[in-house]
């Protein structure tokens, strides 16, 4: 009887970012989640926390972690820039061949990355988590008028932009590297509209994307303020879709390729 041999890792290559304002106080707990799933499941990965101009001492916590997880990685933005400016960053400083970016509260479990993985193909380069589905498993629920929020603002996505997708804004995205810098790099919105500016230049490229059921945990520490982003979201799909459009028109709809590469 031949040798057993222990179980390979099911991912080649991944990169995982996680975009961090002021998360001092839970990043540890995601690191070291984080860590041992890549450590046992990737082959070649690593963890890029941009810190996204922190008031605290999210980034001296980070540190703490680098010795016990030798593939973590963080990147300091001198000011607070949005979200959409933080994970910009972090996929233009990737390394590997898929990208994944993640909320800091890890309200999907990293688990689900083989669902989302599950899904690309050699014509699909975009997964993203949905709350959305049918099959999506909402373990713990937003409150009712973020949900009501989401939905009208999803609706108005649709409406502008005739993008499809039924969850534009989960934090759980996977991207073939060249891919998501095809479109990072051409990305205008930092704020919490980033995800649908992206999601509407690949809908123009020709990028075809899987919109995949996920779990979901809302955690009730988000930084998300409703009333005021929301209103700041819906101006900003009307100029997603003005700038985007004149991009396309002007022949740079994705970053060039020399920028792709780097």
């Amino acid at each position: 009887m031949a040798p057993m041999t222990p179980d390979k890792p099911r991912i080649r290559s991944l990169s995982v970012i996680v975009p961090a304002y002021n998360e001092a106080s839970r990043i540890g707990a995601t690191l070291t989640r984080l860590g041992a799933y890549l450590e046992e499941e990737v082959e070649n990965s690593e963890i890029l926390v941009v810190d996204d101009g922190s008031s605290d001492n999210t980034v001296e916590v980070v540190q703490s972690y680098q010795d016990q997880i030798p593939f973590l990685r963080v990147i300091e933005l001198e000011t607070n820039c949005g979200k959409g400016g933080a994970v910009c960053a972090g996929v233009m400083a990737s390394r590997h061949d898929l990208v994944l970016f993640s909320d800091a509260d890890l309200s999907t479990p990293i688990e689900d990355v083989m669902l989302l993985l599950d899904a690309l193909d050699e014509s699909t380069p975009i997964a993203i988590g949905s709350r959305g589905l049918k099959e999506s498993r909402l373990e713990i629920r937003q409150p009712f008028y973020r949900e009501m929020m989401g939905r009208t603002f999803n609706r108005i996505v649709r409406l502008l932009l005739g993008i499809t997708i039924r969850d534009t804004q989960c934090g759980f995205k996977l991207f073939r590297k060249e891919n998501a810098r095809a479109l990072f790099g051409a990305q205008k919105i930092q704020g919490f509209a980033f995800d649908v500016e992206i999601l509407y230049r690949a809908c123009l490229a020709d990028f075809p994307v899987a919109e995949v059921a996920v779990t979901w945990r809302n955690d009730e520490r988000s930084s998300v303020r409703p009333i005021r982003d929301a209103a700041r979201m819906f101006r900003e799909v009307v100029h997603i879709r003005k700038l985007v459009r004149q991009d396309k028109m002007n022949g740079c709809l994705l970053a060039p390729p020399t920028e792709v590469a780097q």
